[in-house]
């Protein structure tokens, strides 16, 4: 069965760093909630440079609680993570500035397009 939330992890740690979050450092750990139990993910932020721990138990700047059903949804474009803070459906402890961030790295809905690929079709460019 396939784990969306895992191969977005897994996706995180083999690109090693993200330009997106060059100005951050520091831990978020992700509690995914399921019927077996919780997944546990580690992500270590340093000036951009990514690392992925799934024994993420210790402690973190911040953690994210949610079901693991929701963030599947979220890493596939399906649910939009700000939505799901608004709806409390995901919850942050402790530094929020670091949750904010994670926004940076999910996808948009399947079928979007970045607003300057549209800006390029109209002007016959692209």
């Amino acid at each position: 069965m396939s784990n969306p939330s895992a191969n977005f992890f897994d996706g995180l740690s083999r690109r090693g760093h993200e330009p997106h979050l060059e100005e951050a450092t520091g831990t978020i750990r992700f509690d995914l909630r399921h019927e077996r139990g919780i997944d546990r993910w580690l992500l270590i932020i340093d000036r951009g440079d990514v690392r992925v721990s799934a024994d993420g138990d210790g402690g973190a700047d911040c953690v994210v609680h949610g079901s693991r059903e929701l963030f599947d949804r979220i890493v596939t474009g399906a649910s939009h993570i700000y939505t799901a803070w608004v709806r409390n459906e995901l919850t942050v402890e402790g530094d929020i500035r670091l949750a904010r961030l994670i926004q940076r790295l999910m996808p948009g809905p399947p079928a979007a397009h970045h607003p300057r690929d549209f800006a390029r079709q109209r002007r016959g460019t692209a």
